[in-house]
């Protein structure tokens, strides 16, 4: 048997948390909204501790999102934070602010470190750089494709490297509020954007930007306490072609479960957990089963095309 790769995904939520665990998540991302981006739900310090618990109960690893753009007021809090974070035994922060590094260093030697920086993280190079300055793991960008992909693996040997294999992606975001300012300025009162209460984020779906020249292209857009957030109008489905990153030695596969309902998610998880063990089992002889995909065929929203991202596409940067 082969090592198995790590099945990562992201809760905003204890209960998401848990059915996620029972779906085969041996990983679960979580984190609060002034500390961490792009979160599907928000969770406070109390909510985390309990997640380390359960997640130790049930051998699953814990991690934080610390990747927010930081500002001077948050700097002040970022110690006592990840103290705290340390002390609650969570498995690891993802970063990509070096502030979060220098504070890290000082106030929570012991907290693990995976590096994200999104689209810079394009090159093995920049991920020798972080890893020397003590991150384990890199999380890959997104537009990076199979070779590309492949490579870093090849080339980092000793770091841990994650990639994304379902779900949506940002593409645009802005520290300003730009739809309801727009709004605003259009002196529309009633618009959706994003309410937070405790632990839970509800997320308006109906908000969308739509281009011109390719209007059956619709691209979810929210707001939160980070500004604003465009995501893209499909979602990437490696399913089919796991394989190639089991053979390649990929550490993380990512599913990202934002604006997705928990149904969609765990049916995600179960189909992803099927063809992970069923490879690791027997490689040699292993066989995609379609009713792996006709699962997430079935809860696909039909407006949201599943594609294989830019794993087969050559970026130019």
């Amino acid at each position: 048997m082969t090592k198995k790769p790590e099945l990562l995904v992201t809760a905003g939520s204890l209960e998401q948390l848990q059915k996620y665990m029972q779906a085969g998540a041996d990983a679960v991302l979580v984190g609060e909204q002034k500390y961490g981006m792009r979160l599907p739900g928000d969770m406070t310090l109390a909510h985390i501790r309990e997640a380390v618990q359960r997640g130790k109960e049930a051998g699953v690893k814990i991690y934080v999102a610390v990747n927010n753009i930081m500002d001077n007021q948050v700097l002040h809090e970022l110690p006592a934070y990840l103290t705290a974070l340390q002390e609650a035994g969570v498995d690891a922060i993802v970063y990509g602010d070096p502030s979060v590094l220098m504070t890290v260093r000082e106030a929570a030697p012991q907290l693990p470190l995976h590096w994200n920086a999104e689209m810079t993280s394009t090159n093995y190079k920049t991920a020798t750089y972080w890893a020397k300055r003590g991150a384990k793991r890199v999380v890959l960008a997104r537009e990076l494709n199979m070779d590309q992909v492949l490579e870093m693996k090849e080339q980092l040997p000793n770091m841990e490297v994650e990639v994304q294999v379902h779900g949506m992606t940002n593409i645009y975001h802005s520290k300003r509020n730009l739809v309801k300012s727009y709004m605003s300025h259009q002196n529309v009162r009633n618009h959706d954007a994003v309410e937070v209460h405790g632990e839970d984020l509800t997320i308006d779906r109906g908000l969308f930007l739509i281009e011109q020249e390719r209007q059956e292209e619709k691209y979810p857009i929210y707001e939160d306490i980070n500004g604003t957030h465009i995501m893209s109008s499909d979602d990437i489905c490696m399913l089919e072609n796991i394989h190639e990153l089991l053979e390649g030695r990929i550490d993380s596969l990512k599913i990202e479960c934002l604006l997705k309902s928990d149904r969609y998610n765990e049916t995600i998880i179960r189909s992803y957990r099927l063809a992970i063990d069923a490879y690791t089992a027997d490689p040699e002889n292993y066989e995609f089963q379609p009713e792996w995909l006709e699962a997430v065929q079935e809860v696909q929203d039909p407006e949201r095309e599943l594609s294989y991202g830019f794993f087969y596409k050559e970026q130019v940067y």
